[in-house]
């Protein structure tokens, strides 16, 4: 059975149907968030429930969108191994130290959860063409799970997007664009499509269904910690919908009663050349302005403004979280020594996260006994650049 209950606007709470496609708020133009009947839920589900399930995302599908599991798109996505970091932990001072690898989903990042779950939903609601902006993985991801769906894909992306990125989309299918400019610009290019040709937009936000992918590592991270949560998750936010995924999933484990009360700190971590939500959440602004001139070697933190940075920046606000930013050598730095230290190949994403453990533990903002979860959203295997401008730093 599917709890789905209705989709509610977190801005001016208007609830439009769920059972068509949906893209922002009609009211007021904010996200969608999807709603569970987790009464319900409680009632007739239980951690026991997933105990002897497969080891994917789709463990979780009565809280999950898809009301027919026939119209299930899975590549095999999630349940992502959290792996003890001790010697990176020794290194940093923090004794507690956890990696939730996510450059083990199929299409080498966590983007496979949000586009297994939103071209399910997409099948399910008849949708037979999408199109949307990315920065690289998303666009691989759901060019993939398009192929499965035998959905078309229209997707634009920045000339200078990894390589590896733009040979996914072309290899699964889809109909790639490149732009000369960021992911703003490969935004207002699929927008005149959407309005022209009448694609369904899926992106980063404009549908309601990819959060509920990526909220899935939230449930993952109690139930891999034994249905509790950990102390401070520290995530690399561009457009943040892992965080807002995660921290929803928190919110409604707490419902459910799987999870006792636990403060948990979300902490975002930004590229300095491309920080819109650490300098919002400095100003103590509500939402971000746009970043003119971004510029990282981590593709994934190169979003100049997040559309739902109202909700990353209220997750970090309600947790007592904070925001912080690393540089591109820091980044490459943290890359060579998560290497070295735990045989962990991460992405420059994911290296930002343990610059960010760094800085904050030597602050004393961090405690050396905290738990605390770093969120590495993808293999290093697809950034060979980064992995080289790495060795070569002094």
């Amino acid at each position: 059975m599917n709890f789905l209950s209705h989709l509610e606007c977190p801005k001016c709470g208007a609830q439009p149907d769920a059972h068509v496609p949906q893209n922002l708020c009609p009211n007021c133009g904010a996200p969608l968030l999807v709603r569970y009947r987790l009464d319900a839920a409680k009632q007739q589900l239980s951690p026991d429930t997933f105990a002897t399930r497969e080891k994917t995302m789709w463990r979780y599908r009565e809280l999950l969108p898809v009301q027919d599991t026939r119209n299930i798109v899975t590549l095999g996505e999630g349940f992502t191994p959290i792996l003890p970091a001790a010697n990176l932990g020794r290194q940093i001072d923090l004794q507690r130290l956890l990696v939730k690898d996510e450059g083990l989903n199929p299409t080498g990042t966590f983007k496979s959860r949000g586009a297994s779950a939103g071209v399910s939903r997409a099948k399910e609601l008849g949708i037979r063409e999408v199109a949307m902006p990315t920065a690289g993985n998303a666009g691989g991801a759901w060019a993939a799970y398009c192929a499965e769906a035998n959905i078309r894909a229209h997707i634009a992306m920045p000339q200078d997007a990894p390589e590896i990125n733009k040979l996914e989309c072309q290899l699964y299918g889809a109909e790639l664009t490149l732009v000369d400019g960021l992911i703003s610009d490969a935004g207002r290019l699929i927008a005149q499509g959407v309005k022209q040709q009448g694609w369904f937009d899926t992106a980063t936000l404009k549908e309601p269904y990819r959060i509920e992918g990526k909220k899935t590592m939230g449930y993952e991270i109690a139930e891999q910690l034994g249905w509790r949560l950990p102390d401070v998750v520290i995530y690399p936010a561009g457009g943040g919908v892992g965080i807002i995924g995660i921290w929803k999933a928190f919110e409604e484990l707490l419902v459910l009663g799987w999870v006792e009360p636990h403060p948990v700190r979300f902490v975002v971590t930004q590229a300095a050349g491309c920080a819109p939500l650490v300098l919002a959440f400095e100003q103590h602004e509500t939402e971000s302005k746009f970043w003119d001139g971004a510029h990282t070697i981590a593709a994934g933190l190169r979003v100049p403004k997040a559309l739902g940075d109202f909700l990353v920046l209220r997750a970090l606000r309600e947790s007592n979280g904070t925001a912080i930013e690393a540089t591109d050598g820091e980044m490459l730095d943290a890359m060579a020594l998560a290497a070295r230290c735990d045989g962990l190949f991460i992405c420059p994403e994911g290296a930002a996260t343990i610059v960010a453990a760094q800085k904050l533990r030597a602050r004393g903002w961090l405690g050396q006994n905290d738990e605390v979860v770093l969120i590495n959203t993808g293999t290093g295997l697809k950034y060979a650049e980064a992995a080289r401008a790495a060795l070569r730093r002094p």
